[in-house]
C-alpha cells in the first residue's frame, strides 16, 4: 500500500479546503490511483460525482500521465477534470 497526495483542480478543489487529498493506493500505476480515488470519493463524498475521475487526467509537474505509467516517485500528482468552453 502506498500513500499518494492528489492536488485538486477544477470541481475537485471543492472537496477539501487545502485542495489536496491523501489517497492510499494498492498498486504502482496511475490506473491503480484512479481506482483508489474513485473508491475514496464514493466513501467520503457520496454526493460528489465520483465517475468524473474516469474522464479526468493525472499529471506530475511536467506532463500528463497515462494509466499504464508508474506513480511518480515523489508521491504527488494533480487531477485535472475535463473542461469545456467557448
Amino acid at each position: 500500500m502506498r500513500e499518494v497526495v492528489v492536488q485538486l483542480f477544477g470541481v475537485f478543489s471543492e472537496l477539501d479546503h487545502r485542495r489536496e487529498l491523501s489517497v492510499r493506493v494498492n498498486g504502482e500505476n496511475i490506473v491503480d490511483l484512479r481506482r483508489a480515488l474513485r473508491e475514496l470519493l464514493l466513501e467520503r463524498f457520496p454526493r460528489f460525482r465520483a465517475g468524473l475521475v474516469d474522464y479526468s487526467v493525472f499529471a506530475d509537474e511536467k506532463r500528463v500521465l497515462r494509466d499504464s505509467e508508474p506513480l511518480p516517485a515523489d508521491g504527488r500528482v494533480a487531477i485535472l477534470p475535463p473542461v469545456s468552453g467557448g
